[in-house]
């Protein structure tokens, strides 16, 4: 929901009238929380709208299959109609929030005005760059199908122009491939990728060995899945060192640009532009300025060097209004009217 602002005054016409005397609840967002949160209610004595620029839901953990080729688009997204259409009080919205009149509770879709009585806010994520925002500009990230759309055609022309270039520091450039951020994703992406160069792509080319790409995964922590038990960690270290990833652990990034990642001392040099699939946070450009609004004074104050609502922050700060709340992943709702209470009951 790019733009989302705060108008505490906002006197835009009122064009969306009440469908009934029950209470009204606006879900902000379509993802997996703005979802889950949708279908709890739907047998409840409410009204419910869902609205998102999108019409489809999108099932992100298997971005990075269609990203190599494994997956269509279609298979990972479904039209969020579909999914609500037998739920009889469930209303989508296909549109772009422009602003919340938190005084007035409206959400602001332009000129037009949407009512509520509750508020779930479940806008998404997408990637932090730890103050090195202009990173973004010169890598690929993965969040939308549109990223792995982008990410698979780099990938599949790389292979395409390795195989016709005749200079062979070009090929290797060409067949070079850094991906920044050891997580879930980017171990999948790593090993997924791995996979297609050594197994789907192995006998396509006559020129060049799709089995000499060079696969770094850089993780500034000390090992992978650093969220998870040590044990499951070594365990996925093992998988990529058999597929022949390289692993560059406890390495921080210090530069990237569109041909090179720098760490520390080394370069790695390649024709495609890292993929950084490092940390995720709640969309909170989205949402810092409605953080005076929505959240009490030690919610305010605890942003980061770049004045936004970190994740954790939000996940424990206590909603200063009553009416507004957070979706992160799955939620919880609990119905006992006219107040609704969403709890988050699991983390990024």
């Amino acid at each position: 929901m790019d733009g989302i602002m705060v108008d505490i005054g906002a006197t835009a016409p009122d064009v969306a009238t009440a469908r009934s005397h029950r209470p009204e609840v606006v879900v902000i967002g379509a993802g997996f929380g703005g979802l889950s949160a949708a279908l709890r209610l739907g047998g409840v004595a409410a009204d419910v709208t869902v609205i998102d620029r999108r019409n489809y839901h999108l099932f992100q953990p298997l971005l990075y299959q269609v990203a190599t080729a494994a997956l269509s688009p279609a298979d990972i997204a479904a039209p969020i109609r579909g999914i609500v259409s037998r739920q009889a009080n469930t209303t989508v919205i296909l549109d772009t929030v422009t602003g919340i009149d938190t005084a007035g509770r409206a959400v602001l879709l332009g000129d037009r005005r949407v009512r509520y009585d509750q508020l779930v806010i479940a806008s998404g994520a997408h990637e932090t760059y730890f103050g090195h925002d202009e990173w973004a500009a010169v890598t690929s990230g993965l969040k939308r199908i549109e990223d792995a759309t982008t990410m698979r055609r780099r990938i599949l022309v790389a292979f395409e122009r390795a195989e016709e270039s005749d200079d062979e520091e070009e090929r290797r450039r060409l067949l070079t491939f850094v991906i920044i951020g050891g997580g879930p994703t980017g171990v999948e992406l790593a090993g997924a990728l791995a996979e297609l160069a050594r197994a789907a792509l192995a006998r396509d080319f006559r020129r060049i060995d799709p089995k000499t790409a060079r696969i770094v995964l850089v993780e500034s922590h000390p090992r992978l899945l650093a969220g998870f038990p040590p044990e499951l960690s070594d365990a996925a270290a093992e998988a990529l060192c058999r597929l022949g990833v390289e692993l560059r652990l406890g390495a921080k990034v210090s530069r990237c640009d569109d041909c090179a990642a720098v760490l520390d001392d080394e370069r790695i040099e390649s024709r495609i532009a890292p993929f950084y699939l490092d940390q995720a946070e709640i969309d909170a450009e989205r949402l810092a300025h409605m953080r005076h609004t929505i959240f009490d004074a030690p919610a305010r104050e605890a942003t980061d060097r770049a004045d936004r609502v970190t994740y954790g922050q939000l996940r424990n700060a206590a909603p200063f209004d009553p009416t507004v709340f957070r979706a992160f992943w799955k939620v919880m709702v609990y119905w006992r009217p006219p107040v609704t209470v969403a709890r988050a009951t699991s983390t990024l």
